[in-house]
């Protein structure tokens, strides 16, 4: 496939913000130190970005926003870095561009950059997660012929399998990513097992819907806008929503190697801080919401009309079967702080499903892992420098679509407690 162009977006001279005391507070002359209130501030060039022009990787998909306005809306320059976005053809590409160096970070699946430190799914190289980017706002849909064979949902599914007229194929985005998690565990929810009953393959988001629609595949999960614009294009529709399988999951992150961390560690923070900033502005109004669809709308970014991207963005949802909804836990970007924070039980998580479906030979140590991998550290002081919350504990506990309760407390012990695994 061609690949794009590196994108260089224009930078708006005026630079709204979610907050206006916010805004006075972190008001910061260009090149110059920080107001002397901040904590931790830049003093004598001591903590100047190492490197002030950051290339950073994105698919074209929703949630790569933050990025994208980052860089569009001149929050970056605040921070004295310039971050370039380079649109990328795959996950693949961008594994390996943040392994050879070609990239500087990415907005990647959260699974992948766990896939590389542990040496599968591809090379094998220390990595870290700066911050979380989003949460929620993917999708598993359906292709319109299933619902000729009656099916609508998982259970239908279910039913439809189980008879064995045919191999029923569905697609993901990467093998350890975070599509082939919320899709494997859909499909075990309704006792279906992805690696047995059904056949699975790897399609990157931009060409899931052309995959989609020539008859590649019977299902498939992807990121937003792809879910929507199968609707559209009357290919497909939902089944459900990632939030269905596990509500404020986390999923695309900030991911870079551990080597270009430990040499650019300003930088690494003037990043989390420019992402940060643009993370409360989408998420302050619903008018930042609009603007942010029809941004990266744009051919440089995801290249789709602006309300296949804005509908869903903005929680208005529909399944392509008649139903149309308000969903609260639509794609988050900021939410006070809540999705930005490098959690250690969400690295953990993925592990825990890698080793379920046997990417994972043995138990990895998930805690030092995770430790390791997600730099609480460093996004600690960008947090701090922004006034934004921090937990009261790295670790968190949600209930997925299952009903079994994940808390990071005894990762082995849930690995293994699956009935539906490899």
């Amino acid at each position: 496939m061609k690949h794009e162009p590196t994108v260089q977006p224009p930078c708006s001279a005026s630079v709204p913000s979610a907050d206006a005391s916010r805004r006075d507070f972190l008001r910061l002359a260009t090149g110059a130190a920080l107001m002397s209130a901040i904590p931790h501030a830049w003093a004598a060039g001591s903590d100047k970005p190492e490197k002030e022009e950051v290339r950073i990787g994105f698919i074209p998909l929703t949630d790569c926003a933050s990025v994208v306005m980052a860089s569009v809306m001149g929050f970056d320059k605040k921070y004295g870095i310039k971050i370039v976005p380079t649109k990328e053809a795959s996950w693949a590409g961008v594994r390996d561009k943040l392994v050879n160096g070609e990239l500087d970070a990415a907005h990647v699946l959260y699974g992948l950059i766990y896939g590389v430190q542990l040496g599968i799914g591809g090379p094998k190289k220390d990595m870290n997660v700066l911050m979380t980017i989003n949460n929620n706002g993917q999708g598993i849909s359906l292709s319109s012929q299933m619902k000729d064979k009656g099916v609508t949902d998982g259970a239908s599914l279910a039913k439809l399998v189980a008879k064995k007229e045919k191999e029923y194929t569905f697609a993901q985005t990467f093998p350890t990513g975070t599509h082939a998690m919320w899709l494997y565990y859909w499909l075990a929810t309704y006792g279906i097992d992805p690696f047995k009953d059904v056949k699975n393959i790897v399609v990157p988001p931009p060409q899931m819907v052309a995959n989609a629609r020539v008859g590649n595949m019977d299902g498939f999960c992807v990121g937003e806008p792809w879910n929507q614009r199968a609707i559209i294009d009357k290919v497909g529709f939902s089944a459900a929503t990632s939030q269905d399988v596990w509500t404020d999951h986390p999923e695309k992150v900030v991911g870079t190697t551990a080597e270009w961390v430990a040499k650019h560690p300003n930088t690494a923070r003037a990043v989390i801080m420019a992402i940060l900033e643009a993370s409360m502005w989408i998420d302050a109004t619903a008018g930042n919401r609009s603007k942010t669809a029809e941004t990266i709308a744009a051919k440089a970014y995801v290249n789709t009309d602006v309300d296949v991207i804005r509908g869903r963005m903005i929680g208005q949802y529909e399944n392509g079967l008649g139903k149309s909804w308000s969903d609260k836990n639509h794609m988050k970007f900021y939410n006070d702080g809540a999705v930005n924070f490098p959690y250690l039980s969400d690295g953990m998580w993925f592990m825990t499903q890698h080793k379920r479906w046997g990417l994972l030979k043995d138990h990895p140590d998930y805690l030092a892992v995770a430790k390791k991998v997600n730099r609480i550290d460093i996004y600690k002081e960008a947090a701090s420098q922004l006034k934004v919350p921090l937990p009261k504990s790295e670790m968190r506990e949600s209930k997925l679509i299952d009903g079994v309760v994940w808390n990071g407390k005894d990762p082995k012990k849930y690995a293994d407690g699956f009935k539906v695994k490899a």
